[in-house]
């Protein structure tokens, strides 16, 4: 299988929108998150703690940024 065809699929999988790739993303990343959080709850609490609003901020501007790439008329 070739780079190219591999991307292809990728691609496809995502329905061509980078805005379902950080979404299905995000679901992926917050699943891992959970189950860790789970086994143990202090693991991430040092990694949250202070940067947890700015991971928000950035994570809507990146969001909001990919809906609008797509998008010509907005």
């Amino acid at each position: 299988m070739t780079p190219t065809t591999m991307w292809t699929k990728i691609k496809t999988f995502f329905a061509d929108s980078e805005t379902i790739f950080w979404a299905r993303l995000q679901m992926f990343a917050g699943i891992l998150i959970e189950v860790a959080s789970t086994i143990d709850p202090t693991l991430l609490a040092p990694v949250f703690g202070d940067y947890f609003p700015y991971f928000l901020i950035a994570n809507g501007l990146l969001t909001e940024y990919l809906r609008r790439r797509r998008e010509v008329d907005m």
